[in-house]
Parts: structure tokens; sequence; C-alpha cells
């Protein structure tokens, strides 16, 4: 019976929604998260080449992935344990407009530019293979916690779409923000969180228009890894001679920043708080 209780109290606790429930949320996660990556550079840092993450797979897998791996686990049993899993994979209760399709159209363009754009003859192939399964880990982690689970619980707590989008892009933008924790300079991790803001709106957008959350999942999955290996780093521009295709996708960031200019003033609606998290048009 207490037991019965505790669970009863906990999924209600979430089920109310609201901005400061998806703040103490995200930090809660970050917390596993950054946990996660202290454990394994104390027991793995010797794996971990710092100056350049990117040269041996087991540099990317404890540098990277391990942290990715934990947040995961943590985000599914979260979502276990509120019944929230069928719903946030479920199609999206408010539609979106055919001009938000430019959001998803930039992203895969700059995505198959950077496929093709790779000096592949750089990275062991393993390397390669490892970075792109990171990638799908980051695809997961960052759009359940941020279009799935923070988008359901503003829109649980009656947030008009405007704010939905905005907040839900903010907490995404500021999570990058954790870089400075590694020793990035506090200028190019400001840039990365504006950079980041605009992102993740045509992430949103992607949502939107999709109606799924699959599919920011899958776009999310790609565009970094292929960023990562396009660049050498991570949120570092590359440096030296690229290919035609990586300069040809060089201005993507300043393409979804203006993208999310323009959704910022003509993003409207709102969806009603219903009860089992099933949610109605107004």
């Amino acid at each position: 019976m207490g037991q019965d209780a505790l669970t009863s109290g906990w999924k209600a606790f979430w089920n109310r929604g609201g901005w400061w429930r998806s703040i103490l949320l995200v930090v809660l996660y970050m917390a596993f998260y950054l946990g996660a990556g202290l454990l394994i550079g104390a027991v793995a840092g010797d794996q971990i080449d710092t100056e350049d993450i990117f040269r041996t797979p087991q540099s990317v897998f404890f540098g990277i992935t391990f942290s990715l791996i934990v947040g995961s686990v943590v985000l599914l049993a979260f979502l276990s344990s509120t019944g929230w899993l069928r719903p946030l994979f479920a199609p999206q209760p408010i539609k979106g407009k055919w001009w938000m399709w430019v959001a998803p159209f930039f992203l895969v363009v700059a995505i198959v530019l950077r496929f093709l754009g790779i000096d592949y003859g750089s990275y062991e192939a393993s390397v390669v293979v490892v970075t792109l399964l990171t990638g799908l880990l980051i695809g997961f982690a960052e759009e359940v916690l941020t279009r799935g689970i923070v988008v359901k619980m503003l829109r649980d707590s009656g947030k008009s779409e405007w704010v939905v989008m905005v907040l839900s892009s903010l907490i995404f933008a500021l999570l990058h923000a954790a870089n400075a924790l590694s020793g990035q300079p506090i200028v190019t991790v400001l840039v990365t969180v504006g950079f980041t803001f605009g992102f993740g709106i045509c992430m949103y957008l992607t949502l939107r228009v999709t109606g799924n959350l699959i599919w920011p999942i899958i776009l999310h999955a790609l565009y970094d890894p292929t960023l990562f290996l396009a660049t050498g780093g991570i949120d570092q521009a590359a440096a030296g001679p690229q290919s035609p295709f990586l300069v040809l996708a060089g201005p993507a960031n300043m393409i979804y920043i203006l993208i999310a200019l323009v959704a910022l003033i003509v993003v409207r609606g709102k969806v009603q708080r219903a009860p089992l998290s099933e949610p109605v048009l107004s």
C-alpha cells in the first residue's frame, strides 16, 4: 500500500508539468550525466586523448559515449516510472505549418554536405563507426529530454506553443553551457549556447511539422557526429583547408538563427491540458 502511494505520488508530481519541474528534471539528468563523466575520467582517464578526442575509438567511447549511455538509461528509467514512453512517441497533438518544413530541409542539407565533405582518411575507420553510434545516443538523449519530456511538461502546464518552443530551446541551449566545465573558453561557450538555441528551435519545428519525436531524434543523431567529424572536435569550427562541401555547409548555423527569428515572430497555438496525458487542441 505504501509503495503504491509512493509511486502514485511520484507520477502525480511530474504529471503536473511546469517550467520549474522541467528544470529540476534537467538538473537531475545533468547530475547523472556529468557524474558519469567524472567517474569514467577517474577510472579510465588515460584512455581519453584530451588534445584530440577523435584520435582513437577508445577516446571517443570513454570521452563521450559512456556518459551518454548513462544518461539514456536514466531517461528510460524515468519514462518507465512515469508511464510516458508511449505518449512521448505518439503523434503530436498539434499540427505544424507548411513553412516549418524549412527547418528539417536545411538540417538534411547540412548533414548530406558534411557526409560528402568529411576527410575520412584522417580518422581510423573504427573512430568513424563509434562516433556515428555515439550520435544515436546524442539524438536519443537530448531530444527525448528537451523535445520530448520538457515539451510535454510545458504543454501539460498549459503553456502556449510559443513559450514551449522558447523555453525548451533555451533549456537545450543551456545544456551546452556545461562545456565550460571542460575548460572551453567562455566566449566559445556563449557562442555555442546562442547557436544551439537556434538549432533547438529548428528541432522544435521539425517535431511539429513531422508530427513525431522520432524524426528530431534521427536528424540530431546524424547532425552532431557529422559535425564532429567535419570539424575534428566538439562545438568548434574547422581549421585549415576544407572540402567545397564543408564550405557550403558552413553557413548552416546562421541559417538556423534566421529560421529561429522567423519562428519567434510567427509561431502560435496552444495544446490544452487533458487527463492521462492526452492533450487536445484548443
